[in-house]
């Protein structure tokens, strides 16, 4: 282990529980810890954290006792900070009263409506558990209205673990799953139209984030001009126009994200920020498709837990009341303005890529992104929970002291970054 102290009396974390833990995960479970919270890609593994014990706020605590400002924020679902009060009591006010059962709660009438009247795309919602819930039901309702059978995405686009989604070669699934799949470069508008001229009338939908954001690369925005060609070829050639803004949502607009860019896709998947953490997804869409919505069959054993729905509404009226996010561009923008002046101070060139609320940032001075893997981790290592490979989340309730307090932890871990190079 490594020594529990560094220059400037900084603590360097240690994490014998936790190691000692995912021992035992490792002999019952497969990976230990599975999918987006695998160790994997957090390099090195040894300055990670796997378990926690507790969370407030903005922060959480690992099974050591070591305390987090946490930049991941559950990977997007923390918006407001964890054990937002609000939030909490509205969820357990409705657990009081019921939650999974034999019939519907009206919560659900409740959510849906506050949702039709905030966001203006919406004419009706549908709600599961989990992103790829709504994603999937969005291609096939694309497919069911279109009488189509292609779906065209963004090449590295992430939309969930559907066979359809994932790439090429993954364990489990099978070439046909990608059969009616077919990915194009993100901004390029003319890839678009020479996809739907190859496939004349076979193109059911087209789904993309607001803007790109993959992992391991700079996240891009919108080209001038660009979503509003799209929308309009689409509209022409009767595509249906799917928005994932699973990881979005909620972060740069109230009314979703393409708001934000100036233009009205026919779907919308949200997920993540929805309900600060409690389990729940949702669909939105326009009038002209909620019909066929309603013949295609989608649902789940939980779909209709009426606690995430109360949290979900709760949740979303905290964020129109305070604005949340604009709260969460402007501390962003602190974060990221005082990170790139430290860096600069130590001679290096960190880039920043993204919406101030969920950026991106890369050490460029080394293009194997090993030099940036070692600032992040040592980040970590001192109580900025962060990863090098996926874009960061900024919530409500980082204050200007936990802003203050990681840019202590960025600049020291720039000085131990210097010094073991």
């Amino acid at each position: 282990m490594t020594s529990p102290d560094v220059s400037n009396g900084m603590k360097i974390y240690q994490y014998d529980k936790s190691a000692a833990l995912f021992r035992r995960a490792a002999k019952v479970i497969p990976c230990g810890i599975y999918g987006h919270f695998s160790p994997t890609p957090c390099v090195p593994v040894s300055a990670y954290p796997f378990f926690s014990e507790r969370t407030e706020g903005a922060k959480f605590w690992d099974v050591d006792g070591n305390e987090f400002v946490d930049y991941m924020c559950a990977y997007g679902p923390m918006v407001l900070g964890y054990h937002h009060p609000v939030v909490d009591e509205a969820y357990q006010a409705q657990m009081k009263r019921a939650d999974s059962n034999s019939v519907a709660s009206p919560k659900m009438v409740e959510l849906a409506e506050f949702m039709v009247d905030m966001i203006p795309v919406a004419d009706w919602a549908f709600f599961a558990k989990n992103g790829a819930d709504v994603t999937n039901y969005a291609a096939m309702i694309a497919r069911a209205v279109t009488g189509r059978n292609k779906i065209i995405a963004i090449a590295g686009g992430y939309h969930g673990t559907t066979p359809w989604m994932q790439a090429a070669g993954h364990h489990g699934t099978i070439d046909d799953d990608l059969t009616h799949i077919r990915r194009i470069p993100w901004n390029d508008f003319a890839a678009l139209e020479r996809v739907v001229a190859e496939h004349p009338n076979d193109v059911a939908g087209f789904i993309a984030s607001p803007y790109h954001h993959p992992i391991f690369v700079d996240n891009e925005m919108p080209a001038e001009g660009y979503w509003q060609k799209v929308q309009q070829f689409l509209k022409k050639n009767g595509i249906v126009f799917i928005i994932d803004d699973v990881r979005c949502g909620f972060r740069l607009h109230m009314g979703g994200s393409n708001e934000l860019f100036g233009f009205k896709p026919d779907l919308i998947c949200f997920c993540k920020a929805i309900a600060n953490g409690y389990p729940i997804s949702a669909l939105v869409g326009t009038e002209s498709l909620k019909n066929v919505a309603a013949k295609v069959f989608h649902t789940g054993s939980f779909w209709y837990s009426a606690g995430p729905m109360a949290a979900a509404l709760a949740c979303l009226q905290e964020l129109k009341r305070i604005d949340g996010p604009k709260i969460m561009a402007d501390q962003g923008k602190k974060l990221l303005a005082g990170m790139v002046e430290i860096s600069k101070a130590h001679g290096y060139h960190l880039q920043v890529s993204g919406a101030p609320s969920m950026p991106y940032l890369r050490i460029t001075d080394d293009a194997s992104l090993m030099l940036h893997q070692q600032w992040c981790a040592e980040c970590t290592r001192r109580g900025a929970y962060l990863t090098s490979h996926h874009n960061w989340f900024v919530s409500t309730a980082h204050t200007d002291e936990d802003i203050q307090r990681t840019l202590e932890i960025a600049d020291d871990a720039f000085k131990a970054v210097k010094q073991a190079r």
